[in-house]
This record gives C-alpha cells, sequence and structure tokens, in this order.
C-alpha cells in the first residue's frame, strides 16, 4: 500500500464519541482528502482520462470500484459516526483515502458533491412496485418479481413526472456545508455521473421479468414497445427537469467520464446536458439478436443520447456482434470491451476511432491464489492495445475472496503493464 490510510483512520477514530467529536473526525478525513486533491500526481491523473477520452498518446488510466467490497474494505461496525448524517460522509471519504492506499487513477477533487432532490409523481415512479425476490442472506442473488403478468397490467403503468426541489436540496446542501466549511466547498450537480440512466432496459425488466420480456419480443412485440415508451418518456421527462432547474453542470470531472469540456466555448449560466456525459448498455438484453436489440433498445436509448455531448456504451454484456449498432450512436465516445467480448475483434472495429473501456473480470482477479495468471492476462491485453486509446477499469466486485491486498496487486500488474506497451 501507499500511506496505509486505513490505519491513520483508525487512530483518528479513537475516542469519538459525541456529535462534535464525529463532526471533527468527518473534517480530518475531509482534510486529508484535499491534501490527495492537490498532490502533483493528481494533475497527472486528470490528464490521463483526458488524454484517453481526446485519443491523445498517453499512459491509459486504471481505475478500480470495489462496489461490494466496501463492506469488506469498511465494515459497517468499523464506522465511528453513529449520527445518521454522518455516516455516509465517513464512508464517503474514508473510499476515498483506501482508494489513495490501492493507488489507482482515481480522480479526487478538492470539493464535495451533492446531488439535487427532486419529487416524483407516482411515488413508486411506474405505478406499479418493482419487487425483487431475494434469500435473506446479506449479498445474496436475487430474482425479478415481475408486476406486469398479465396484458391487463399494462393499463396500470404510469409516466413519472419530475420536479425539482429547491428547499430540500439547499437544506441539504447548507447542511454538508456547514460540515466542510472552510475545508472543502460544496459543489450542486444533478446526478452525480448522470450514469446509466438511458440503461432503460433494467428497470423494463424489472416491470415485465427478463425471461418474459424476452419472449415478449417473439410473441407480443407490441408490448414490450409499449413498455419501452412508458419508461423512455419517463426518462425524458427527469431529464426535463434536471434542465428546468436551470443548474446543470458538465459531469466532465468523473470517473471514466473525464475529459476536456464538451463545449469548452459555452458559459456556465448556458450549461445543457450538450455539455455531459451520459453511459447506457444493453445488460438484460445480451443475449438477443442484433436486431432485436436495435429494435428493442437502441433505437429508444439513441432518444436519449441525443440530448448529451458524449456517451459511453456497454457494461458486462457481450457486444462483439453488435459493434455496428453501438458505433452508429452518433456522439459515442467510450465503447466498452466487457470481459466477455472478443477483445481482439472490438480493437479491430474500435480501435483508432473511439475510446475503449477494458474491463476485468472480477473472479479472475480475486478468486486465484496468486496473480502470475492474471499478470500474463493483462500484459497480453496490453500489449494488444498498444496505439489505442483506452482505460483499464475493474468493476462488480463483490468479494475479496480473503486476498486483502488484491486490488493494489491488481493496480500494480495494471499501471506496470500499460506503461510498458504505452
Amino acid at each position: 500500500m501507499v500511506e496505509n490510510y486505513i490505519a491513520i483512520m483508525n487512530k483518528l477514530a479513537v475516542g469519538v464519541k459525541s456529535r462534535k467529536d464525529q463532526i471533527n473526525y468527518i473534517r480530518e478525513l475531509a482534510g486529508m482528502t484535499v491534501e490527495i486533491a492537490r498532490a502533483p500526481r493528481m494533475k497527472t491523473i486528470k490528464q490521463r482520462w483526458k488524454n484517453a477520452a481526446a485519443h491523445r498518446k498517453d499512459i491509459a488510466p486504471v481505475w478500480c470500484n470495489p462496489v461490494g467490497c466496501w463492506n469488506e474494505l469498511i465494515p459497517p461496525g468499523s464506522l465511528a459516526c453513529s449520527d445518521e448524517d454522518l455516516k455516509p460522509l465517513e464512508v464517503f471519504f474514508k473510499k476515498a483515502l483506501i482508494k489513495r492506499d490501492i493507488d489507482d487513477d482515481t480522480p479526487v477533487d478538492d470539493y464535495f458533491r451533492v446531488a439535487m432532490e427532486f419529487d416524483v409523481e407516482p411515488a413508486n415512479i411506474w405505478g406499479v412496485d418493482i419487487v425483487h425476490e431475494s434469500l435473506e442472506e446479506t449479498g445474496s442473488a436475487w430474482q425479478y418479481k415481475a408486476a406486469l403478468t398479465t396484458t391487463k397490467d399494462f393499463d396500470r403503468l404510469r409516466v413519472p413526472q419530475y420536479a425539482f426541489n429547491r428547499e430540500r436540496t439547499a437544506s441539504k446542501v447548507a447542511a454538508v456545508s456547514q460540515i466542510l466549511a472552510g475545508i472543502m466547498p460544496v459543489k450542486t450537480v444533478p446526478v452525480i455521473g448522470y450514469f446509466n440512466l438511458a440503461t432503460i432496459c433494467h428497470p423494463a425488466a424489472g416491470l415485465r421479468g427478463m425471461e418474459q420480456m424476452m419472449i415478449d419480443m417473439m410473441l407480443e412485440p407490441e408490448l414490450v414497445h409499449r413498455l419501452m415508451n412508458v419508461v423512455l418518456q419517463g426518462v425524458m421527462n427527469f431529464l426535463d427537469a434536471m434542465e428546468a432547474s436551470g443548474k446543470i453542470v458538465p459531469n466532465t470531472d468523473e470517473p471514466m467520464f473525464m475529459s476536456d469540456p464538451l463545449r469548452p466555448d459555452v458559459k456556465p449560466e448556458r450549461y445543457t446536458l450538450k455539455d455531459c456525459w451520459t453511459a447506457g448498455n444493453s445488460q438484460e438484453l445480451d443475449q438477443v439478436s442484433p436486431q432485436m436489440f436495435e429494435e428493442f433498445l437502441l433505437d429508444y436509448q439513441k432518444k436519449i443520447f441525443a440530448r448529451f455531448g458524449a456517451v459511453s456504451y456497454g457494461c458486462c454484456e457481450n457486444l462483439t456482434n453488435k459493434v455496428n449498432p453501438v458505433m452508429a450512436i452518433p456522439n459515442l465516445r467510450i465503447f466498452v470491451c466487457s470481459a466477455w467480448s472478443n477483445l481482439d475483434k472490438i480493437i479491430e472495429s474500435v480501435g483508432g476511432k473511439y475510446c475503449i473501456m477494458w474491463r476485468h473480470k472480477a473472479s479472475d482477479v480475486v478468486c486465484p491464489t496468486d496473480t502470475a495468471a492474471l499478470k500474463q492476462y493483462i500484459n497480453d491485453g496490453a500489449r494488444k492495445l498498444q496505439g489505442c486509446s483506452y482505460q483499464v477499469i475493474l468493476r462488480e466486485l463483490q468479494t475479496l475472496m480473503g486476498h486483502d491486498k488484491r486490488l493494489y496487486e491488481w493496480t500494480q500488474i495494471s499501471k506496470d503493464a500499460v506503461e510498458k506497451y504505452s
């Protein structure tokens, strides 16, 4: 590890009891985060992301998102704060400090983002509840419990309406600003990252059930179109509410989306979603044909993408046979090559045209007892990607399998490989 911030944080947490103690502890964590954000290396990291997005020659950025592993890295019982309003802040800053120990290319800022508050009607968004059936064990698998089981159920669907709640947002910003005063300013953003708003197949599968939705594509395609139209309009209404707020700010400072300004000549008071990134994927439609993918999903997603300045497409699905439809997205900037996509074919089709987000398989990283095979895989991929603009990304982790240093090891192997083949 680099600085062993975990040990530092544990030492600072000793004796933290009262709310005043907890606030002081949060301020200590925030202060260390600001130091990381202002260190000379951070300028290099941020430029590395921007260069990848702009196809400028540089070392590819390396980034991991521990996702489900955070409960192992920051066990709930390890939190020093008991105040429910302070716990999220403690977790946020601990994540930033632990990522410094992991030593990847996480862009860290010296300001704190607070997401705007929106009211939605109906309260359950779609008029019917999206329900997941799961085992009682924490972290266990779940399955969709479809709300739309009959054709008549579709009549219960509602298109959600959104409205910016100025008062609740201001209250939220004021509370955080008071805690971080003098250390870190607060930046209000509509949605942190604008990530995956266009992944309308996810709520669609939640409402109808993924298996049934695929059967509908063959037997009752009009039901799928009916459902997608409702979900699409709901997303469009949310985007309308964002822009009506007058508080759009570019999200070009986010991991994976970090880039030069999308419209450098636009003044802040005239920002729109055209100054922002969005992301979409088709995970729930991974198994369908390219033709069905276009008809039942991508044609709808394109209407969302058209409102943004830049698009990243893909997640864990295999896009090897869907390259051409994805490349037809007019403002596509990043093509995601998952661990299930064929890297050679993606490079052949996409390399030189778009930035490739090269994602690694979480199980291949955390499960092996040693890193020999992982090192070979990463070096082979970096060699193939030589000359391309790309990012190296590890996400979807659920456990470290007892390998507490594995994310650090993965980071060092990846950084060495991309530098070797830069």
